[in-house]
């Protein structure tokens, strides 16, 4: 299952979802603006689109070798 596409995309898709709410929150202000929060919220998206990649790699030559 950790190594089906769809999986390692729908995991990318909800960290980079995570990674936009937190700033808009902070926008909101209803989460105060700090280092862990922005942090949080940049790693979130950068793994979310590392992982997007890699599943959308995974599921091209998936369908590439059928």
């Amino acid at each position: 299952m950790m190594n089906s596409p769809r999986f390692l995309l729908a995991i990318g898709f909800l960290l980079l979802l995570v990674g936009w709410v937190i700033p808009l929150l902070i926008i909101m202000r209803m989460i105060p603006s700090t280092f862990v929060f922005g942090f949080l919220s940049w790693s979130a998206s950068v793994a979310g689109l590392f992982l997007g990649f890699i599943g959308g790699a995974m599921l091209v030559k998936m369908n590439k070798e059928d």
